[in-house]
């Protein structure tokens, strides 16, 4: 019986130590192999097209003409707020090249873009004629009982080209699974031709009024030479600060190389009294190492 037991024991302990050499299963399935996510830190390059509709408001483009033809008159006030050209829409396509450097933390990703595109034909022009009438213009000395009526007649044109421009980028995104969403704001500097000209033809009329019985007679309907005249002004390739915002989203095709879709709202600064803005929608293919 001794020996019995004892051999019994001794096969247990032999079971024991082959099932501890055995793999440990869990739930009846080997483990899954981790999940690789791509890595955005590093630099980058790429190429995009867009597709852009431009804004420009041409309505106080003439200001600056008018202002010097009606210089130390009493016309220049009543005519500086005078609105002849209206705003203008056009749309057209361009293509460009991007260079950045990505940081991430975890799923934050932070980086700094180059941002460049060429607008090629984005032009747009417009014209406008109407005429104003002012009557005893505020600083101006009549006799008693006088009415003096100025009746100007401005005729206007302008233009406006943006050619390309370069963007320096900060940008913020959040890397979740193979894609980027991310938002970006800009300092921008635009390269445009514009143009602008009026004409401007002005009449004088002075009416008097009888004290006694009311009777007003009419004056003869003058020219008025020094402010009837036509001045133009044309600036080419002028380089125009601006800003820029927007969002996109990347999508990680495979291993380093990626695409993008975004959206681009984009102004600058006066230029002649013209203000450009554009929204740009734009697609891209990059590479990052």
């Amino acid at each position: 019986m001794r020996r019995f037991v004892l051999a019994a024991a001794m096969t247990a302990m032999a079971y024991g130590a082959q099932a501890a050499d055995l793999p440990v299963l869990r739930g009846g399935l080997m483990e899954s192999p981790p999940v690789v996510r791509p890595l955005w830190d590093g630099f980058y390059v790429g190429g995009q097209a867009s597709y852009t509709a431009m804004d420009v408001d041409f309505s106080k483009s003439v200001v600056g003409l008018t202002n010097f033809i009606f210089r130390d008159s009493v016309l220049q006030q009543p005519t500086s707020s005078f609105g002849l050209l209206p705003k203008t829409t056009t749309q057209g396509t361009g293509f460009g090249g991007f260079v950045g450097r990505n940081w991430q933390w975890d799923d934050l990703v932070f980086g700094v873009e180059a941002n460049y595109n060429y607008f090629g034909s984005l032009s747009t022009a417009t014209s406008g004629s109407n005429s104003l009438e002012i009557v005893n213009p505020a600083g101006m000395v009549v006799p008693p009982n006088t009415t003096s009526t100025y009746t100007v007649t401005l005729t206007g044109r302008a233009a406006a080209q943006l050619k390309d421009a370069i963007a320096l980028r900060a940008r913020t995104g959040w890397a979740t699974g193979n894609f980027l969403p991310y938002v970006f704001g800009a300092a921008v500097v635009g390269r445009m031709d514009v143009s602008r000209s009026v004409t401007s033809f002005v009449t004088r009329r002075d009416d008097t009024t009888d004290p006694l019985t009311g009777i007003v007679t009419t004056g003869p309907t003058l020219p008025v030479p020094a402010q009837s005249q036509t001045l133009s002004e044309q600036k080419i390739d002028q380089y125009v600060a601006g800003w820029s915002g927007g969002l996109g989203l990347e999508y990680n095709v495979w291993g380093g190389l990626f695409m993008r879709g975004e959206w681009e709202y984009m102004k600058f600064l006066a230029v002649k009294n013209t203000v450009v803005q554009a929204n740009n929608l734009r697609f891209g293919l990059g590479y990052k190492f």
